[in-house]
């Protein structure tokens, strides 16, 4: 049975910052938290990208109003012995998402490990 490495996007929403950094630092903070509660310290955490519309420069993935950010978070983890890309993808937003609770995850990409 292959091997997989699953990549899936989250939106964290956080209150009371000041900036798009202080909002990235407490996202991650707190989504490493909930994850280490459930002993999944071997899920990496990031800050998403998206790209300027004009300039197609990158951008980190985070959006500040009246104090509230939305951060763009990017989960990465191995599945071992899963039947199929699907079935790995499956395995870990299921995982992941009890771990985080209401936090919207997406799929992003599913890798076949050599």
């Amino acid at each position: 049975m292959p091997n997989f490495t699953v990549t899936l996007e989250g939106a964290w929403l956080v209150r009371d910052v000041q900036s798009p950094d202080d909002a990235i630092g407490v996202a991650i903070s707190e989504s490493g938290k909930r994850l280490n509660q459930k002993k999944m310290d071997y899920v990496e955490v990031e800050v998403g990208q998206s790209y300027c519309p004009s300039c197609e420069e990158p951008l980190d993935g985070v959006f500040l109003v009246a104090g509230t950010g939305l951060v763009g978070l990017i989960f990465q983890m191995k599945i071992f012995n899963a039947e199929s890309e699907e079935h790995a993808s499956r395995i870990a937003k299921s995982m992941i998402g009890k771990a985080l609770g209401s936090i919207p995850l997406r799929m992003v990409a599913v890798e076949e490990l050599e």
